[in-house]
């Protein structure tokens, strides 16, 4: 069986991801989905920054661990995807599948265990949602997650050629689905029968709860639908962004961003004014139902 040690060359995938911003950034320019309600450059500047020291906490945490594991994971034949005698293209397809599983698990737990929830709350507090929020991940949230993905190469068996093309599948998917474009709605239904897109995230990042518990998918649509968490009703004109407790742009300034799993934070999931966001759902507002405009 012919070995899957080496990684897709790093600037292949450097390509496919720094093409796919571009085209982002221009679509998002020509066709907006979303109306941005606060200066654009100071919010890039800031997810940048954020963004900039999350990718400094993967390059000395998270990559001398995982890469390491991946090469063992092939040469000792660890792992679910080992323990079966696969082509390796099927085994690629497979590690890709279950990785974006596992992602979805663990994107679920970021939102139902509160000290997570600590980390991930600076994701969400953005107060708009394009492509700079798609990399607006706290450092800390990186640094904690490092345990969770050495497990998913080692339990799973995925060697580095799989681990190299999840990984640039998966940041294509965020970069896709956080963006602010408009895509037309005949191929958003489409699309959103498989993978996740722009209007069915920025449900996920509504302040109302129950829409916030929706939508968790990063790659694949099939998790939602088969966990029952998918919703694709809300329009989007009607979502307010962002996380309850933090609707001032003083409260999620870049200090504030990096302190705040550390500081005490109010109760998250309710308004300044202690209420909890609603929407009332009418009778043709069902969950799964098709995309509205």
């Amino acid at each position: 069986m012919r070995k899957q040690g080496r990684r897709v060359p790093g600037w292949v995938s450097g390509a496919i991801v720094l093409g796919t911003l571009a085209a982002i950034l221009l679509a998002e320019t020509r066709r907006p989905l979303r109306r941005q309600e606060h200066e654009k450059l100071r919010r890039d500047i800031r997810n940048l920054a954020v963004a900039g020291m999350s990718a400094a906490t993967l390059q000395l945490l998270e990559n001398p661990v995982v890469d390491p594991l991946s090469r063992m994971v092939e040469e000792r034949r660890w792992g679910l995807l080992k323990r079966v005698d696969l082509p390796p293209l099927a085994e690629t397809l497979l590690a890709v599948v279950l990785m974006d599983y596992t992602l979805y698990l663990w994107h679920v737990l970021t939102h139902r265990v509160p000290f997570l929830w600590r980390f991930h709350v600076v994701h969400h507090c953005d107060l708009d949602m394009d492509a700079s929020t798609a990399i607006r991940f706290h450092f800390a949230e990186m640094a904690v997650s490092v345990p969770y993905r050495a497990a998913q190469v080692a339990l799973l068996g995925v060697a580095p050629r799989p681990l190299s093309i999840w990984q640039t599948f998966v940041f294509v998917s965020i970069m896709f689905h956080h963006s602010n474009v408009r895509l037309p709605l005949w191929l958003e239904r489409r699309l959103a029968s498989l993978v996740v897109t722009p209007r069915m995230h920025g449900i996920h990042h509504s302040i109302v709860d129950e829409e916030m518990n929706s939508n968790w998918s990063s790659g694949l649509t099939v998790w939602d639908w088969l966990h029952g968490t998918l919703r694709l009703d809300v329009p989007q004109d009607e979502i307010d962004l962002g996380v309850p407790a933090y609707r001032d742009p003083d409260e999620v300034t870049l200090r504030r961003l990096v302190e705040m799993p550390f500081v005490d934070q109010p109760p998250t999931l309710l308004l300044p004014n202690g209420e909890k966001p609603r929407r009332p759902r009418s009778a043709d507002n069902i969950t799964g139902g098709p995309l509205p405009r």
